[in-house]
C-alpha cells in the first residue's frame, strides 16, 4: 500500500487488496457514528424558508466529531437580526462545533431575524445520510500499451486529452486518468488492460480526517466479522 496524495479533505492510496475487501471497507463508512443536527427548537424565523426547510439545511451541516454517551445531545444556538438586506447566515455562526464554517444556511432581509436552538446527536450514515462522514471509492489502475499502428493516430488524444497526448506521435500522458476500457476507446493498436492495483480514494467533509475514516471503517469491519464468527460458533 502506498499513499499517493494527502490533502485536507482527500487521500489517494494504491493497494493490491481484493476488490471484495475494498468494497466491504467502502460500505462500512456508513456504520461510523458521527454528530449531526436532527431537530431544532425555532423561536423566530422571518426568512423566506419554512421552519422545516430551515431544519433540513441545519441537518446538512457537517459537525466536528466528538465522543458522546448514548442519548447525549449537543446544543447549538443561533440568534441574530439582520441590519442589512441580503445578509447570508453562515454555519460559522452556530459555534465551534461546526466543521465547515462557510456553508450558507439562509438569507435574511433588513430587519429579519432568526432564533433557534439546534440539537445534534450521534447516528450512522446507514440510517440517515446526514451522518455520513465521507466517501470511499476505488477503481483498477489500467495499463495502456500503444502499438506501432496507433502511434500516428491523434484520435485518442482528441477524445481523452487527460490520458493521451499527441505531438507527432501518440503517447500516454497519464494512465491514472484512464477510467474507461478498451471497448470504450475502440482504437486499433491501443490496448487497455486492468492491473491488480487499486486506486483507493477517501474524501471527507466532516470533522474526521480521511485517515480516520478509513481506520475507523476497518476497525468496524473487523468487529462485525468477529461478531459473525461468534454467531457461527
Amino acid at each position: 500500500m502506498e499513499k499517493v496524495l494527502k490533502s485536507n479533505n482527500k487521500e489517494i492510496i494504491t493497494t493490491t487488496i481484493e476488490t471484495s475487501l475494498a468494497n466491504a471497507i467502502r460500505r462500512t463508512v456508513n456504520e461510523i457514528e458521527t454528530l449531526a443536527i436532527k431537530e431544532a427548537d425555532i423561536f423566530r424565523n422571518d426568512s423566506s424558508f419554512s421552519d422545516e426547510n430551515l431544519v433540513h439545511r441545519l441537518g446538512l451541516i457537517p459537525l466536528k466529531n466528538i465522543k458522546l454517551k448514548k442519548g447525549d445531545v449537543v446544543e447549538l444556538k443561533l440568534k441574530l437580526e439582520s441590519k442589512e438586506n441580503n445578509f447570508d447566515v453562515s454555519s460559522s455562526l452556530l459555534g465551534d462545533s461546526v466543521a465547515i464554517g462557510e456553508i450558507p444556511i439562509v438569507r435574511l432581509g433588513e430587519g429579519q431575524g432568526v432564533e433557534l436552538v439546534a440539537k445534534a446527536s450521534l447516528g450512522k450514515g446507514k440510517d440517515h445520510a446526514r451522518h455520513t462522514p465521507g466517501l470511499i471509492y476505488y477503481y483498477h489502475l489500467n495499463k495502456i500499451s500503444i502499438k506501432a499502428e496507433a502511434k500516428n493516430n491523434p484520435e485518442p488524444a482528441e477524445r481523452y486529452p487527460k490520458v493521451f497526448e499527441f505531438n507527432n506521435e501518440l503517447k500516454v500522458k497519464d494512465s491514472w486518468a484512464c477510467n474507461f476500457d478498451e471497448e470504450d476507446l475502440n482504437v486499433k493498436g491501443v490496448e487497455i488492460s486492468p492491473t491488480n492495483e487499486l486506486v483507493f480514494i477517501i474524501e471527507n467533509w466532516s470533522g474526521m480526517s480521511s485517515s480516520e475514516i478509513i481506520s475507523e471503517s476497518v476497525k468496524i469491519l473487523k468487529s462485525n466479522l468477529d461478531n459473525l464468527k461468534k454467531i457461527l460458533k
